[in-house]
Formats: structure tokens, C-alpha cells, sequence
């Protein structure tokens, strides 16, 4: 069988593998995506874009009915929300992604791709049709990652929702059980009790675990406030389907009654059917890369994005993507890689610099290290903590305001390593304190960064004075 031979292969056509390819051809190299699904892949069509729909109309109402003076505030329209979110996944048809792969330069295979060897890839289509690929220098791999289903007795059997179907599904149940404590569990529970869903939450621990402990509890407050029944180290010992009802048995012997269940309780890696065996990796597994995503002992197979486990969020992908694309394309040419820390060739930000941003209500945005990590990085550590409902910018938001901002130092360098902020659409904080934690910006230059009045962005200056004025240098 002809093999049609390109520069870059790329399999998974979500933005993670658009990107690669992107890249790549940019640097004068050929590409081709393959894809079994969508052309835009999970963010596009059942995650990031569709749930921040269903979660901005609740969002709206809440800030519109905090404000004296809006006027009458009626109920939410559901029906609208729904609408709207088939408009913005274009009804699950990617006939524009694919528009965009043309006029990029990138070709598309339609198909399940497999390793077949080294730099090969063999496509099967929907009808069986086998298609050969070859690489001239790189294969990368970014198919990213599936809903976990935790083994517990007659889950399966029931019919859970996962992320995708909470968030492609086509009316919104009376009831629904919400298994896991972290973003996705937190975000789809905010989002269907704002549409008028009876939820009930059932975490192991406490929600939002790998975030500063006040986050999770400001959202677990506000998920109660907003009617959800919220259950925290709680464990299921059974589920099943009993006609129009699910029913969860909890280790105590509680059961939880509702129409549906949604398990959001980690990811796994799309690495199952690959044919990772073919080229020594194990199939079913996270893949290890170096910063410039090369794997682990090869010279020619990359991983990019959720496979590799490194921070599964669709903007930290990208940006592994684009420095993967540009580093496959100069080892192609032979030109210099750049790939000392921080260099453009590498992913450095992944370790300690990653902004996430959970859209529940409250909002909270989060980068760099937690006041735990930093100290288990062995890090002296200062912890600044500010009450935002005394920021003057908040006020004018709402007489009720609730946020909170911490600030992590590192006392040794005087530098910011992580940032959590907490409260009302506070997302677009986040890139100042990315700024100032990447570009390890000392805290006496930002005493020059003067917030403006009255901006909830004066919080910058409240953490300030709380650690007073760090000591001049000559410099």
C-alpha cells in the first residue's frame, strides 16, 4: 500500500493538534491532521465553549438582580440558554474548523488513527478504509483525554452522564446528582441549579481540592445558598437505574434520588487504541515528555496537551502546541532550539505558572503555586490574605459583595509565586497576577504599577501594604 508521505503527522484535530499543525506549517514544513470525531475538538463542541453558555446566563441574572436600580429581573429564559449554546458548537457541525484547516495550509484525514511504527500512522475511516501516513520527521500525538468513570457497583449500568452529555444535553432534568468535588463537578452544578435543576453534590473531600482551601469553600457556600444539597467526604457504594430515576446508595446507607447523574471525578488519557505498543509505550497511559513535548526516548514522537498529564486546560495545551509546532519545525531545519527555561521552544510555565480560571458563582482564578505547594517546594513563604468586599471597586459592584484575594510571596526573592482571587467576575484579574508570577516581577517595582480608582484592581496595592515595603537595592 502507498504510504502519502508529510513533514507532520498530527493525530487529534481539537485546538491542542490544530495548533501543532499550525505551527509547523508556519515554520515551512507540510502537515495533516487526523480525526475521528469534530474538526475543534472537546473544548469547541462538549466542554470550555458550550458550558460557559450555560453558566453565563445564571451568571447575568445573579449580578442584574445585585444591582438596585436594574429594573424588574425576570426568571431565566431556559430555553434561550439552550439556544444559545447550539449556536456557539454551530449545532455540532465543524464545517467552519475544517474551512480554517484548508486555508492554513493543513490537509485532514477523516479516521481512526493508529502507530503502525515508526513515524507511520495507519487511518481507518468509518467504512473501513485503511490510509497510510508517513512522517518525514514527527508524529504528535494529541488525541487528549476522557472522563473517568470510577468503579462503583452498577454505574456503568446506569447511564451517567459525563461533561459531555451535561453539557450537550438537549433539556435540563428535574434533578441531578453531581459525583466529584473538582471544576467540572463544580462548574455544571452551578450552571443546572441557576436553570432551575434540583443538585445535589457528592465530593470524597472538599471541592476545588488542588485550590486554596478558601476557594472551595466559597463556592461550596454559594452552591448552598443557590439551593444545592452539597455533600463533602461523602462515598457512593452503589448506583442504579430504577425506570425515570437514578438512585445512589452512600457508603453510610443514605440513598440520593434524581433524574440523572453526572460522574466528573477525574480524566483518563485517549492513548487506549493508538497503537502505542508498536513504538515501546504502553497503551492506556499518560505520555512523558520533555519541555519541548518530545517523549521520553524518542527523537521523532511528540505528546501534547491532556496526554501528556502535565495540565489538562485547553489554553495551557495551546500553548505546549505552539512551542511543540515551532520546535518540530526547527529540528526539521536544522535551526537552532531554544530550550532553556523559558525559551520559546519549551513549555516551562507548566510546572509553576499555569492560570486556570473556574467559572462558578463566585468566579475563582487561580496561577501558580498554592500556600501548601509552595512550602512543600521547600519555598519561605509569606501568605497575604484581603478581604475584596473592602475594595472600594467592589462596593460599587454590590452592597453584599463576597471575594477574597491571596497573595503567595516568596520572602527570599520578594517575588509573587501564586495568586487565588475569589468573587464576581473576577477572571479578568488572572493575567496580571500570570504577569507578575512568570516574569518573577519584584514586589518594589510593583509599587509602581499604580491600580486605578475605584477598580477591584486595587487589591494589588492592599497586598502591597500588608508586606510593607521590601528592602531597596542599588539597582
Amino acid at each position: 500500500m502507498d504510504a502519502a508521505l508529510y513533514d507532520l503527522i498530527v493525530i487529534g484535530a481539537g485546538p491542542v493538534g490544530e495548533n501543532v499543525a499550525d505551527r509547523a506549517v508556519q515554520g515551512g514544513l507540510t502537515a495533516v491532521i487526523v480525526e475521528s470525531e469534530l474538526v475543534g475538538g472537546e473544548c469547541s463542541y462538549w466542554a470550555c465553549m458550550p458550558s460557559k453558555v450555560l453558566l453565563r446566563a445564571g451568571a447575568a441574572h445573579h449580578a442584574a438582580l445585585d444591582a438596585p436600580g436594574a429594573g424588574e429581573i425576570g426568571d431565566i429564559d431556559v430555553a434561550a440558554v439552550l439556544r444559545r449554546r447550539d449556536e456557539i458548537v454551530h449545532e455540532w457541525d465543524d464545517s467552519g474548523q475544517v474551512g480554517w484547516l484548508q486555508s492554513a495550509g493543513i490537509d485532514l484525514v477523516r479516521g481512526h488513527g493508529r502507530l503502525s511504527g515508526p513515524r507511520e500512522v495507519t487511518v481507518t475511516d468509518a467504512g473501513g478504509t485503511e490510509t497510510v501516513l508517513r512522517a518525514r520527521h514527527a508524529v504528535a500525538v494529541c488525541t487528549g483525554s476522557a472522563a473517568l468513570l470510577p468503579d462503583v457497583d452498577g454505574l456503568a449500568e446506569a447511564s451517567p452522564w459525563t461533561s459531555r452529555e451535561a453539557t450537550g444535553a438537549p433539556e435540563v432534568p428535574a434533578s441531578l446528582v453531581v459525583v466529584g468535588g473538582g471544576v467540572v463537578a463544580c462548574e455544571m452544578a452551578t450552571a443546572y441549579a441557576s436553570l432551575g435543576c434540583r443538585v445535589t453534590v457528592l465530593a470524597r473531600t472538599r471541592l476545588l481540592g488542588g485550590m486554596e482551601e478558601v476557594a472551595g469553600d466559597a463556592v461550596a457556600d454559594a452552591l448552598r445558598a443557590a439551593g444545592v444539597d452539597v455533600r463533602l467526604r461523602t462515598e457512593l457504594a452503589a448506583v442504579r437505574r430504577d425506570g425515570e430515576r437514578v438512585v445512589v446508595t452512600l457508603a453510610g446507607g443514605d440513598e440520593v434520588e434524581a433524574a440523572e447523574i453526572l460522574v466528573a471525578t477525574g480524566r483518563v488519557p485517549r492513548t487506549g487504541d493508538l497503537g502505542l505498543e508498536t513504538v515501546g509505550e504502553e497503551p492506556g497511559a499518560w505520555l512523558e515528555v520533555d519541555d519541548t513535548l518530545r517523549v521520553r526516548g524518542s527523537d521523532w514522537l511528540y505528546a501534547v496537551g491532556d496526554v501528556n498529564h502535565r495540565a489538562l486546560l485547553t489554553h495551557q495545551g495551546k500553548y505546549q502546541a505552539r512551542a511543540a509546532g515551532d520546535v518540530i519545525a526547527a529540528r526539521a531545519s536544522g535551526a537552532p532550539v531554544d530550550d532553556a527555561p523559558w525559551g520559546v521552544h519549551v513549555a516551562t510555565a507548566d510546572h509553576d505558572a499555569v492560570p486556570q480560571v473556574t467559572f462558578t458563582d463566585p468566579q475563582v482564578a487561580s496561577v501558580g503555586l498554592t500556600a501548601r505547594a509552595a512550602e512543600e517546594k521547600g519555598l519561605r513563604v509569606r501568605v497575604l490574605d484581603i478581604d475584596l468586599a473592602q475594595i472600594a471597586g467592589a462596593s460599587t459592584q454590590s452592597r453584599d459583595y463576597v471575594g477574597h484575594a491571596r497573595a503567595i510571596v516568596d520572602e527570599d526573592r520578594e517575588v509573587l509565586v501564586g495568586a487565588t482571587f475569589v468573587g464576581p467576575e473576577i477572571a479578568e484579574l488572572l493575567h496580571s497576577a500570570t504577569i507578575a508570577v512568570v516574569g518573577e516581577v519584584p514586589l518594589r517595582r510593583l509599587w509602581h504599577a499604580v491600580p486605578s480608582y475605584p477598580t477591584v484592581s486595587e487589591v494589588w496595592l492592599r497586598w502591597l501594604e500588608q508586606y510593607g515595603r521590601p528592602a531597596q537595592s542599588a539597582s
